[in-house]
C-alpha cells in the first residue's frame, strides 16, 4: 500500500463498517436501562457488537479483523455511544485494547488470537501490587480497578512494574483472574468497571510490553507494515475514549429535536419552545459545540492514521496537541449537554428521562485521566513555550 493511495482515504471513515454500529442503536438503546441496573452492559448487546465485528476494527486482517483507520473506529464507537454511553464506553476501550493486543510478540498474538480470532482484551494501565521477576517472565499478582468491560473479556492488558521502576503490560487471560464488584457509581453504570483481582499468575515474558516503548511507537510485533504498529500508543488511547462523548451529545440533540420544538415554556407567553428565541439560541450554541468537537477528534483521527499510513511516529508536538485536543473534545462536549438540559428544562433530571443517564455517563467519561483538559493543556503549552520535556507521558 503506497503513502499517497492511503493517505486518499484518510479523512473519511468506512461507511459499511460505521453503518454495522448504527444499525445496532435501536438493540443498544433497548437494553440500555437494564444493562445500568445490572451494572453492565447485557449479553445480547455483548453478542450483537461481537456479530458486528465491532471489536474486531483494529484487529489486523490475517486475524479476521478488518484492519481499519482509528477514523472508522472513532465514527463507529460514537454510533454505539449514540445508542447508550456505557455501551460505547465498553466499545471504545475493548476495540483499542484487542487492537493493540496485535503489537505484541508474534508468540502472544498467536496465543490470543491463534485459538480464539474473535479473542477480545480489556485493559488496566494502572500497576498491581506485586511483579517478581522469575525464570521466563514475571509472577504477578495484584487488583486492578476500573476494569471496564471485563465481565465480557478473554484477556485483559494489565499494568505490571518491571526492573528500574518502569511500567510494563502484562498479557493475562481471564481465566487467571477474578471481579470483585467495586463499581458502584452515578454515570456510566453499565460499564462494568469492577476490580480484577489476580494472585501468583505467572506471565511469560513475550506477553510483556514496557509502556514507554509503547508511547514511542516500538512494538515487539514482526508485522510492522500494520497500520496498528504504526500508532503511538497513548494518543489513539486518548482519541478513542472521547468519541463516546460524540455518541451521547448526538444523542441528546436527537431527544432535543423531537421533543422540545412543541413544549410549552414555562412561565412565559411562548406556548411552543421552537418560537423561544432563548430556546433557539441555546439549541444552535449547543449543535455549534458538538460540530466543533467532531471536527477537532476528525483531525486528531487524520494526524494518527496519516503518520500510521506513511509509518513514521507523531512528532512530540503533535502528540500533546492531541492529548490537549482531547480534553476539549470532552469540555466541548459536556458543554453542549448542559446547554440541552437547560433548554430542556428541570424534567431533564427525572431518573426516567433518557437525558439524565447521557448526562451523567458524559460527565462521569469527561473525569478519565487520559481526558482532563488540564493536564493536556499544560503539556501542550509547554512545549509550545520551548520547554522539550514534557510533564506527562505522551
Amino acid at each position: 500500500m503506497s503513502s499517497s493511495a492511503a493517505v486518499s482515504d484518510l479523512d473519511t471513515s468506512d461507511t459499511e463498517l460505521v453503518g454495522r454500529a448504527t444499525g445496532l442503536v435501536p438493540l443498544i438503546r433497548e437494553y440500555a436501562a437494564q444493562g445500568s441496573e445490572a451494572r453492565r452492559v447485557a449479553p445480547e448487546v455483548v453478542k450483537a457488537l461481537e456479530d458486528a465485528d465491532i471489536f474486531r476494527l483494529l484487529v489486523p486482517k490475517r486475524y479476521g479483523g478488518h484492519g481499519a483507520t482509528l477514523r472508522t473506529a472513532v465514527d463507529a464507537v460514537a454510533e454505539v455511544a449514540r445508542g447508550d454511553g456505557s455501551t460505547g464506553w465498553i466499545a471504545a476501550l475493548t476495540t483499542v485494547g484487542t487492537g493493540f493486543a496485535s503489537t505484541s510478540s508474534a508468540q502472544a498474538q498467536e496465543d490470543i488470537f491463534g485459538a480464539n480470532p474473535k479473542a477480545k482484551v480489556c485493559g488496566v494501565f494502572s500497576p498491581g501490587s506485586k511483579s517478581e521477576r522469575v525464570d521466563g517472565g514475571y509472577l504477578v499478582s495484584g487488583r486492578w480497578p476500573y476494569a471496564s468491560g471485563s465481565f465480557a473479556a478473554d484477556w485483559g492488558s494489565l499494568g505490571i512494574p518491571i526492573e528500574g521502576g518502569e511500567l510494563a503490560l502484562a498479557l493475562i487471560p481471564a481465566e487467571a483472574w477474578t471481579i470483585e464488584p467495586t463499581w458502584f457509581v452515578t454515570g456510566m453504570k453499565g460499564t462494568g468497571s469492577d476490580t480484577i483481582v489476580v494472585e501468583d499468575h505467572f506471565v511469560p515474558d513475550h506477553r510483556v510490553q514496557p509502556v514507554k516503548d509503547m508511547f514511542e511507537g516500538r512494538y515487539p510485533t514482526p508485522y510492522t507494515d500494520e497500520r496498528m504498529a504504526s500508532m503511538a500508543f497513548n494518543a489513539v488511547a486518548a482519541a478513542i475514549l472521547v468519541a463516546p462523548q460524540i455518541g451521547l451529545g448526538r444523542h441528546a440533540l436527537e431527544i432535543t429535536r423531537a421533543k422540545l420544538p412543541r413544549k410549552p415554556v414555562a412561565y412565559t407567553s411562548y406556548q411552543e419552545a421552537r418560537l423561544s428565541p432563548t430556546h433557539q439560541l441555546g439549541v444552535a450554541n449547543a449543535a455549534t459545540k458538538l460540530h466543533l468537537a467532531e471536527l477537532t477528534l476528525n483531525r486528531m483521527c487524520l494526524d494518527i492514521d496519516r503518520a500510521a499510513a506513511e509509518r513514521r511516529m507523531l512528532d512530540l508536538e503533535t502528540r500533546a496537541r492531541i492529548r490537549n485536543d482531547t480534553g476539549v473534545v470532552a469540555e466541548l462536549v459536556t458543554g453542549a449537554i448542559d446547554t440541552l438540559l437547560t433548554a430542556n428544562g428541570a424534567g431533564s433530571f427525572a431518573e426516567v428521562n433518557v437525558l439524565n443517564r447521557i448526562w451523567r455517563d458524559s460527565e462521569a467519561a469527561a473525569r478519565h485521566a487520559l481526558v482532563t483538559p488540564e493536564i493536556g493543556k499544560e503539556a501542550y503549552g509547554r512545549l509550545l513555550l520551548g520547554n522539550e520535556e514534557p510533564t506527562i507521558a505522551l
